[in-house]
Order: C-alpha cells, then sequence, then structure tokens
C-alpha cells in the first residue's frame, strides 16, 4: 500500500507527536508499506490558517497518488477547508492521526470557540481515525458524536535504551541525598515547568534538586522567565539530549514532574517509568490512562504548586514510599504498550478496515 503523511515540520524534530509519527512510518515501511511524507512548515496559527487559500497545496494534494492520506490532525488548521474541497477529486480516504485537540487545551474564552470552530469542521472531513489515547477518543467525540472508523493505538514507552533494575532503584532511592527531579519536556507554557520551580522555591534548603530538559526556543519569552524564574534555587535547564544522554541522566533521578495544562497521553511518563520514576502530572488529560495516584505517582490539578511542593517534601523525607512507588513504576512500564504493538495495531486497522 502507498500512504501519504502530511505533518509539520520534519519527523526529526523532539516531540511526543513526531516521535509517535516516526515509529509509525518506520513500522509501516518495515511491513512494505511505501510512505510518502507531505510536509508543511512550520509558521504561527494564522498562517496556518492562510494555507487553505494555496492553490499550490490544494494542487498537490489532489495529484497525489495515494491509496490513502494520513493527516497529523496537529496540521488541521492548513486543512479544514482544503479536505472538503479536494473530496470530490480524489478516491484516496483520509484518515487524521490525533493526537491532541488544540481544543482541550487551555485558551481564553474567546479564542477556544474559534479554536473549536475550525478544529470541528476539520474533524467533520475525515474518513477515519488513529487515536492515540482513549481520552483523546472522548474529547473528539465531544465535537464529532458520530465517528468514522477508528482504532486506538497506544503510544510505546520502550523509545530509550535501559539498565536499570530494581536493586538499582533501591539503591537509588535510599542515598543520602537531596530528592532529584527531573523535567523532560519543551520549556513552553502547556508543559508548565514553572509551576515546578515555583515548587522548589517552596521547599526547605536541600530537599530537592530540578533539572528541567527541552528545547527553550519554542516559546523563548516564557523559557527566559523561567530562566530568571530559578535564581538563587537547586535548579538548572538544559537543552534537548539524545537518546545515550537522556538514558544516562534518566537512570540517575528519582521522579518525573511534568505538570501540563493538557496532555493527549504523555509519553514522557510512561518512558520515566521505564527507569523507575514515579510521575506528577496534571488530572487534565489522559495522563491517568497511565498514572494511578499514590501508587505509581500523583495526579494534582493544573496550576497547583502547593500540591506538587507537598508530594515532592513526602517523597524526599519518606524514602521507603519513593522506593516502593519506584517499583511500581517500572511495573506499569513493563506491562505498558510498545511501538510494535502500536505500528502493528494502526497497520491492521488501515489494511482490513480502511
Amino acid at each position: 500500500m502507498k500512504i501519504g503523511l502530511l505533518i509539520y515540520g520534519s519527523l526529526q524534530t523532539i516531540s511526543g507527536g513526531n516521535i509517535y509519527d516516526k515509529y509509525l512510518v518506520d513500522y509501516l515501511e518495515s511491513k512494505g508499506d511505501q510512505v510518502e511524507i507531505v510536509s508543511l512548515p512550520w509558521r504561527n496559527y494564522p498562517a496556518h490558517l492562510a494555507n487553505n487559500l494555496s492553490s499550490k497545496l490544494t494542487t498537490r494534494l489532489t495529484n497525489l497518488e495515494v491509496d490513502l492520506l494520513i493527516e497529523d490532525e496537529l496540521c488541521h488548521p492548513s486543512l479544514f477547508l482544503i479536505n472538503r474541497w479536494i473530496k470530490s477529486k480524489v478516491s484516496y480516504p483520509i484518515i487524521s492521526l490525533v493526537h491532541h485537540l488544540r481544543s482541550s487545551e487551555n485558551h481564553p474564552a474567546w479564542l477556544l470557540w474559534f479554536y473549536k470552530l475550525v478544529e470541528k469542521r476539520y474533524l467533520n472531513s475525515i474518513d477515519g481515525f488513529i487515536f492515540n489515547s482513549t481520552t483523546t477518543q472522548n474529547s473528539v467525540q465531544t465535537i464529532v458524536p458520530k465517528i468514522p472508523p477508528k482504532v486506538i493505538a497506544y503510544p510505546g514507552g520502550n523509545r530509550l535504551e535501559k539498565s536499570i533494575n530494581e536493586e538499582q532503584i533501591r539503591q537509588r532511592a535510599l542515598r543520602n541525598r537531596p530528592l532529584q527531579v527531573v523535567f523532560l519536556g519543551s520549556i513552553t507554557s502547556r508543559k508548565q515547568p514553572h509551576l515546578l520551580v515555583e515548587a522548589c522555591s517552596l521547599l526547605p534548603p536541600g530537599a530537592i534538586e530540578v533539572t528541567l530538559i527541552g528545547s527553550q526556543i519554542i516559546e523563548a519569552r516564557y523559557a527566559r522567565n523561567v530562566r530568571k524564574m530559578t535564581a538563587g534555587l537547586p535548579v538548572k535547564m538544559l537543552e534537548t539530549l539524545n537518546a545515550d544522554e537522556l538514558s544516562t541522566l534518566l537512570a540517575n533521578q528519582d521522579i518525573l514532574v511534568v505538570p501540563s495544562t493538557y496532555e493527549g497521553f504523555g509519553i514522557v511518563y510512561l518512558e520515566g517509568m521505564g527507569f523507575g520514576l514515579p510521575a506528577i502530572a496534571t488530572t487534565n488529560g489522559a495522563a491517568h490512562e497511565t498514572i494511578c495516584h499514590d501508587k505509581n505517582g500523583f495526579l494534582i490539578q493544573p496550576g497547583d504548586a502547593e500540591a506538587l511542593a507537598n508530594h515532592l517534601h513526602e517523597l524526599a523525607n519518606d524514602r521507603q514510599k519513593l522506593l516502593k512507588m519506584s517499583l511500581v513504576a517500572l511495573q506499569t512500564h513493563q506491562q505498558g504498550p510498545t511501538w510494535d504493538e502500536m505500528g502493528q495495531k494502526v497497520y491492521e486497522f488501515l489494511h482490513n478496515v480502511m
């Protein structure tokens, strides 16, 4: 089968969505499918909306020689009109790969209304869906109650090489040192790393040490403000690391904190659990599909720095509880999905359903 995949930018960009897309492409090609990447440039939202007026893009999609086209739903601003225009001109079905909806994020009410309007028009142009979680499927169903053929294919947590065992986790948890806390994700307002810095400022000296890892260029002003907040605190900021560097660093941490305002799945939580790291996330989005509160991590209300500080303080003072939660986190990872399982589910859906 010849398959098109429409994305913004490159598959080499490090983000949860791009990681998913890349593993999907690799799996489909390993099964003999041909995948043609249709890449649109990353720009701002208004510029993406303007893509709908591009005769060049319309012609390209109309002349695309594929059996089906998968569109990363992130690209919906560029396609919400074009999809409808090309429907009568192409023979291939259009499948949307949904990581999470923009209209599920935290935005001002008027802007959220507009985002939902655009997103609804896009979602109603789709012939089939690939969802990364039950939560994502449910969020789409609030906009499009009658969903066409679909599959839920959870992301894998086995991207990083791991060489940690239960005994190493035991030794790490019981060390006499500040609690090692890591944030992993782009330094953006949706990911909320500032909340972790704020929680750190509420704790007594020597309780925790924080490492923030992620791109600081996506929202450069926000990243600069986060850096200013770290002054005088035991917090360091690192740019994106390669897989080997990241694995080495995670193996020496105690807990992962990514208090996003919304996650469609949150691959990072499952990846961190591969190193025995309990995870702290928020109640918004799909984090609850991986994190069981007070078992392998904690779920807090979005923006609640005090609750975050309390959980960190508890684990810093109770290393036996930290150890217990770390071992449960490792078990969660071991029982979790793999990238091959994700690929197989999507492959079967594309070949047997669509």
